[in-house]
């Protein structure tokens, strides 16, 4: 195998494939990249058997077919040092050569036969929506999203393809996030759960429109140059439904970047707060118990008694910075039961902190 090739274009595709390789174990094959020369065109894979990627590159300047496989962290630290000019990539001895000017540097292969195949395309299950209402509606939902909760499901996003519409939901257990789109295309009614990182690496990869489709075990997405495949989770998602709320005693709408003010003004040192609503104010004070933080919103809400929200305000913020109106509509029943924040097809329900009475 031998290929030139200007150095910043296959330097953005390794970096690209970095969090898809195995970093724990080096001496795995799915530690190295996959490199094939196949008709003047390089193919390169990477995977960690759980998510994967595969690119093809034209802009060869000159090639021989074969293959091989390298340690893609190894690679990535050579092609930083280099200067973005040609460089000259080939086998040698069951080794990789890469050349620039009068540098050399020799890497170990392993067997490229053995490279683990990635998974194709899948003909039956297509999800017709464009790649930027996906990318959209899972960015919303990703900050709820749980780490390494026991219950596998919990750490990755529920894909609910409904008949009317397609539901995006995410939960930590503090918060239940949930975006939607209209089914316009009459995707098949379906559910399926994907990993947090393969949500982020989505959201990094994709920009104009691709080809999604999946089946009980494999998420794969791809367009001309690219594909993308994330092995999805096995388990059964929280029946979500039962969470959302059927009606709500008090609904108003609210100017967001005045609230995004109050509660940054009053979380400067400690995040749990405690929201009062008034006739005719907003109260925002800070729960902790060492220092008193207070601020106050004059704005009518026409409400007949005071209530409070107390919270963790990550999840306020992390609600409102994915907003995309001026005002949010905030939604409850009673001061110790979970309340409601919704932005056109986009809703997040929040447990709050239970106080005293």
């Amino acid at each position: 195998m031998r290929f030139i090739i200007t150095k910043h274009i296959i330097e953005n595709i390794v970096s690209s494939m970095q969090p898809f390789l195995e970093k724990k174990d080096a001496s795995s094959i799915t530690s190295h990249i996959y490199l094939e020369v196949n008709n003047d065109k390089l193919i390169m894979k990477a995977t960690d058997y759980e998510i994967g990627l595969e690119s093809q590159i034209d802009e060869l300047n000159e090639s021989a077919n074969g293959k091989a496989t390298v340690n893609g962290t190894n690679l990535l630290g050579i092609l930083k040092r280099l200067k973005d000019l040609e460089i000259i990539v080939e086998t040698e001895n069951n080794n990789l050569i890469i050349r620039q000017n009068k540098s050399t540097f020799k890497l170990p292969m392993y067997d490229p036969e053995e490279y683990p195949t990635l998974p194709k395309a899948q003909s039956d299950n297509k999800l017709d929506i464009s790649m930027l209402n996906l990318i959209n509606s899972i960015r919303k939902i990703t900050p709820a999203i749980d780490n390494n909760n026991p219950k596998f499901e919990l750490n990755g996003a529920l894909v609910d393809i409904k008949n009317s519409k397609i539901n995006f939901v995410a939960t930590d257990t503090r918060r239940l996030a949930v975006s939607h789109l209209q089914n316009i295309s009459n995707n098949t009614e379906n559910q399926f759960i994907i990993p947090k990182k393969a949500i982020i690496e989505i959201q990094k990869l994709f920009l104009d429109d691709a080809l999604i489709s999946y089946d009980e075990t494999n998420l794969v997405i791809s367009n001309e140059k690219m594909t993308f495949f994330t092995k999805l989770i096995n388990g059964k998602f929280p029946d979500y439904d039962r969470i959302i709320p059927k009606s709500l005693k008090y609904n108003f709408s609210l100017p967001k970047n005045m609230l995004i003010e109050s509660i940054k003004l009053v979380t400067s040192l400690f995040s749990n707060i405690k929201i009062t609503f008034n006739n005719d104010n907003i109260i925002f004070e800070s729960l902790d118990e060492d220092s008193e933080s207070k601020t106050q919103i004059d704005i009518n809400l026409n409400i007949e008694k005071s209530f409070y929200l107390a919270v963790n305000a990550k999840y306020l913020l992390d609600f409102l910075s994915l907003t995309n109106n001026e005002n949010i509509t905030i939604g409850f029943n009673e001061s110790n039961l979970p309340f409601y924040l919704e932005d056109e097809k986009f809703f997040t329900i929040v447990m709050p902190i239970v106080l005293e009475k």
